[in-house]
């Protein structure tokens, strides 16, 4: 696994694989690596010849009372998890690297519509800072295919988006979230839970669950579902931000139209804010109205 820190030497090299023939498949993270981050490099490896590995924390999607300086940083460890899973590159830009002249005069990619509510509320700016740093990193890795995990539902949406609107001859892949065995989310924020936080924190994918099972069944009452699901996380102590049960298309409220519906959840445990998600797809052709859920 060959590591560049600047643009120009990173894409000299994969110009040299282009011209022996080779696709490129990129794989843009932040670090601190887990089995979810792993999956996504095993994929990438199926969709092409060279597997390109970003990590760059970006502080700009990071709010101004949010946890840049304390993210966790585990360089040694990740390149051996690259290497074991046959990443050929890494790519490990400083922030002078991505914003030469600095965050405030760099242009900016604003992703509207997908970008404004659940995790976008919460966190303004978050996924235009999100759009600026993947639109750069695949400008400079020209990939053929990037890939990304389903755990931000949101964010890969956004990045759909962007990709669809700017014509980007990329090939977006979205990989199932991981877990632990007991239905916890894998995220490099989990670290920070305390042991009683993480004995609660599975609570969320179960109340996600338990709501999607519902709807399965036929209970087409949303509004009240989410205040149900909101309740629940409130009473086994997490501090709930948002439940919203959504068209996967828009991500604006789901409707009796709606074929395809996401879940999609974020919680305060802690100092630590999860989210999470699930989907399933609504048959309107059967007579019982059951979902084929995923």
């Amino acid at each position: 696994m060959k590591t560049y820190s600047t643009t120009a030497a990173l894409r000299a090299a994969l110009n040299t694989e282009r011209r022996a023939g080779k696709t490129v498949a990129f794989v843009p993270t932040m670090g601190n690596l887990h089995e979810g981050h792993l999956r996504l490099v095993r994929r990438a490896r199926q969709y092409a010849d060279i597997v390109v590995v970003s990590i760059f924390v970006n502080p700009l999607q990071f709010g101004a009372n949010e946890d840049l300086s304390n993210y966790p940083r585990t360089l040694a460890a990740d390149k051996e998890k690259l290497f074991a899973e046959g990443a050929q590159y890494l790519f490990l830009p400083q922030v002078e690297e991505i914003y030469p002249e600095g965050m405030d005069s760099h242009s900016k990619i604003s992703v509207p519509e997908l970008s404004d509510e659940h995790c976008g509320a919460s966190r303004p700016g978050h996924f235009t800072g999100v759009a600026t740093v993947v639109a750069k990193l695949f400008n400079i890795v020209q990939p053929d295919t990037a890939v990304f995990g389903e755990k931000d539902f949101q964010q890969l949406s956004v990045i759909r988006k962007m990709v669809r609107d700017l014509c980007m001859p990329i090939d977006v892949v979205g990989v199932a979230t991981a877990r632990a065995a007991d239905g916890l989310a894998l995220s490099s924020r989990n670290g920070y839970l305390s042991a009683e936080h993480r004995q609660i924190a599975p609570v969320l994918h179960r109340v996600l669950q338990e709501c999607r099972e519902a709807i399965a069944c036929g209970y087409d009452s949303y509004c009240k579902l989410e205040q149900h699901a909101r309740s629940s996380l409130n009473q086994a102590g997490l501090k709930a931000d948002y439940f919203n049960i959504c068209d996967t298309r828009t991500l604006r409220p789901a409707t009796a139209d709606t074929e395809e519906v996401v879940i999609l959840a974020a919680a305060k445990l802690g100092s630590t804010r999860l989210i999470d998600n699930v989907t399933l797809n609504v048959n309107s052709s059967a007579d019982w109205g059951m979902l084929a859920a995923n």
